[in-house]
């Protein structure tokens, strides 16, 4: 896999752990009081008994390890030597390469439409001579 798939990949992953970190904390967090004038929020119980205070902890290790990891992947690019000018002439190159490919491509795809034609009439004109070879039945 390239670099910018990994690059790509490890962005969804932070995506993913973010969504859920917060979604996580939204559902589990315990309520609380904003105001003096409100009434005590009820308690809120959560289902596995587990300790909320560890659930951030862990969600926020593996959150600063994805993103380390997308750094390390950042610092792995391979640095541009070239200025611009530079840049911009293999750019045209490649777009003249590609639009020479693109001709030649649609030079062969002419040519086998051609051939497809050709062999279309060739098998009706075999399937209309086989129809004249068919004697008719003697009923």
């Amino acid at each position: 896999m390239d670099i910018i798939s990994q690059l790509q990949e490890q962005v969804n992953l932070i995506a993913h752990l973010a969504f859920n970190t917060v979604g996580t904390l939204q559902r589990d967090a315990p309520p609380n009081r904003l105001s003096p004038n409100y009434p005590e929020p009820p308690a809120h119980a959560t289902e596995d008994g587990s300790n909320f205070s560890e659930q951030p902890k862990l969600m926020s290790t593996t959150l600063v390890k994805a993103a380390k990891q997308f750094d390390a992947l950042v610092a792995a690019l391979p640095i541009s030597e070239s200025g611009e000018e530079a840049q911009l002439k293999r750019i045209s190159e490649l777009q003249a390469e590609n639009d020479a490919i693109g001709l030649e491509l649609q030079k062969q795809l002419e040519a086998a439409e051609k051939e497809l034609n050709q062999v279309q009439e060739l098998f009706r004109q075999a399937s209309d001579n086989c129809l004249n070879l068919k004697k008719p039945d003697d009923s």
